[in-house]
C-alpha cells in the first residue's frame, strides 16, 4: 500500500523531481569547475610572477621588436630641420653628428612649407640615423646614406624614371576657362600656363563668352604605374572666341621657348593684359566712390575680383622691390621690370613661397593669393602699372609687339608647325 502510494507521488511529481536532480548535479558541477579554474589560475600567476620566465618573455618581445624604424614627415610653415630632428628618439650627440655632417648642405637650412622628409633609424642601441631622404620634387630626391664603417654620410641625387606622353584635351567653355579645364582632367598648373600664354592679348573677363571653347595639346609625365607625376610645356593652344579661332604653337628660339601665332608672330609682350585667371573686373581705373572711405576719389588701379587663394601672376619679367605689408593696400607685392615700367598686386592674402623684396621674378610666376588684406570689402587683386612713374589704366595700355620669325627661324618654325598640326590630328583620332 505504501510502495503504491509512492509509486503515485513519484509518478505525479517525476517531472518536479526530475528538474530538481538536475539543478543540484549542475550545481555541483560548476562548484567543482571553479576549483578547478581557481587551481588553474593560481598555478599560472605562479609561473608569470616566476623571475626567469619574466626574463625569458622581456628577451623574446625585445627580440620581436623591429631593427630599424621609417618615420615621415611633412614640413610646416616655420618649422627647421633641427626642429623635426628634435621630434625623434635620438641622442643628444647623435643629433649633434647629424646637424655637423649635414649644415653644409644650403638646402637644408631652406626647407619649406609642404616639403617631405624620409628617415630611416637603427634601433640598436644608442639609435641612429642612417638614411635620410629630402624630396624637392615629384621627380628628385636628395639621399644621405650613413656609410656602415665610416661616421660620416654619402650624398647623392635621385631621379625617377618617367615617361613622357603628349595629351590633348579641348572644351566648351560653360563657366569659365578654369572651371570648364578643370572638368575635363587638364592640370592646374597647365591652365595657369594655359593663361599666362594668352594673357598678353586676351582679356579673361571681357573677350571670353559663354560657348567660346579651347584646344590644348601638353605634355605629361607619368611613373610606372601610369600616375601623373609632372607636366612640361604646352606644345600647342588655341583660343575659339566667337568664331575666331587664336591658335599658338612653341617654337624653341636663342632665348628659349616661346609661342608665336601662325604667322609667326610671338604673343609675348613687356606686361601681360591681365596678371590672374578668372577673375571679374569689379572697378576700373579713373574717379569713383571709395567703398569704405565714402567719398569720391581717383582710382589708380584695376579691380579683379576672385575667390580667395587664386593665383596671382607677375605681369612681366623684373625685381621685386616691395612684399610687405603697405598699409591701406595690405600685404602687396611691387615688381620693376626695367626703367620705365613697374607693376604693384595689392590686398594679397599671402605671398607665394620664395617671393621677398630683392629676387628676380619671371614672367607668368606665381607670386602671391588673392585675399582681402588692408581697406578691402572683399576678396580681389588691386593691379597698377607704373610708366615713368605715373600710374596708368592697364586695360588701355598699348604694349610693344612681340618679335616676329624671319629668314631661316621662320622656315623652321613652319616644319614645326605643321608637324605639331600632325601630332593634334593623331592624338583627335586615337
Amino acid at each position: 500500500m505504501i510502495k503504491s502510494k509512492f509509486n503515485k507521488i513519484f509518478k505525479n511529481n517525476f517531472y518536479f523531481i526530475f528538474l530538481s536532480l538536475l539543478i543540484v548535479l549542475t550545481i555541483f558541477l560548476t562548484n567543482i569547475y571553479s576549483t578547478n579554474k581557481q587551481n588553474q589560475i593560481e598555478s599560472v600567476n605562479d609561473v608569470v610572477e616566476n623571475i626567469y620566465f619574466k626574463k625569458s618573455l622581456n628577451l623574446v618581445f625585445n627580440n620581436l621588436n623591429p631593427r630599424y624604424s621609417y618615420f615621415r614627415f611633412k614640413i610646416n610653415k616655420g618649422e627647421s630641420f633641427e626642429k623635426i630632428l628634435n621630434k625623434l628618439n635620438l641622442s643628444e650627440d647623435e643629433k649633434k653628428f647629424i646637424i655637423k655632417n649635414l649644415s653644409k648642405f644650403k638646402f637644408i637650412n631652406k626647407l619649406y612649407q609642404g616639403q617631405t622628409i624620409h628617415f630611416k633609424l637603427d634601433n640598436s642601441k644608442p639609435a641612429k640615423l642612417i638614411e635620410l631622404k629630402f624630396e624637392q620634387s615629384k621627380t628628385k630626391y636628395l639621399v644621405f646614406n650613413r656609410l656602415d664603417n665610416l661616421n660620416k654620410f654619402e650624398f647623392k641625387e635621385l631621379n625617377k624614371s618617367l615617361q613622357k606622353r603628349q595629351v590633348y584635351r579641348e572644351s566648351i567653355i560653360t563657366k569659365s576657362l578654369y572651371a570648364s579645364a578643370i572638368d575635363v582632367g587638364i592640370q592646374p598648373n597647365i591652365i595657369v600656363e594655359f593663361a599666362r600664354i594668352y594673357g598678353f592679348q586676351i582679356d579673361f573677363q571681357r573677350d571670353i563668352w559663354k560657348n567660346d571653347s579651347f584646344q590644348i595639346v601638353y605634355e605629361t609625365f607619368l611613373d610606372s604605374n601610369n600616375n601623373i607625376l609632372e607636366t612640361g610645356n604646352i606644345l600647342y593652344a588655341n583660343l575659339i572666341l566667337q568664331g575666331k579661332e587664336h591658335g599658338l604653337y612653341i617654337f624653341k628660339t636663342k632665348d628659349g621657348f616661346e609661342h608665336f601665332d601662325k604667322s609667326g608672330k610671338s604673343v609675348r609682350k613687356s606686361l601681360m593684359k591681365t596678371p590672374i585667371n578668372g577673375a571679374r573686373l569689379s572697378s576700373s581705373f579713373g574717379m569713383r566712390k571709395h567703398p569704405i572711405l565714402g567719398f569720391n576719389k581717383m582710382h589708380k588701379g584695376t579691380d579683379f575680383a576672385a575667390p580667395e587663394g587664386t593665383p596671382i601672376m607677375a605681369s612681366g619679367d623684373g625685381k621685386v622691390v616691395r612684399a610687405r605689408w603697405c598699409g591701406g593696400g595690405g600685404n602687396c607685392i611691387k615688381i620693376n621690370h626695367n626703367s620705365t615700367y613697374s607693376t604693384v598686386y595689392a590686398h594679397l592674402k599671402n605671398f607665394a613661397r620664395g617671393i621677398k623684396e630683392g629676387v628676380k621674378v619671371r614672367q607668368g610666376q606665381i607670386i602671391g593669393y588673392v585675399g582681402s588684406t588692408g581697406m578691402s570689402t572683399g576678396p580681389h587683386l588691386h593691379y597698377e602699372v607704373i610708366i615713368n612713374g605715373k600710374k596708368v589704366n592697364s586695360q588701355t595700355l598699348k604694349l610693344p609687339s612681340g618679335k616676329i620669325l624671319k629668314g631661316k627661324e621662320r622656315k623652321v618654325f613652319e616644319i614645326e608647325k605643321i608637324k605639331l598640326e600632325v601630332l593634334k590630328s593623331e592624338l583627335i583620332s586615337s
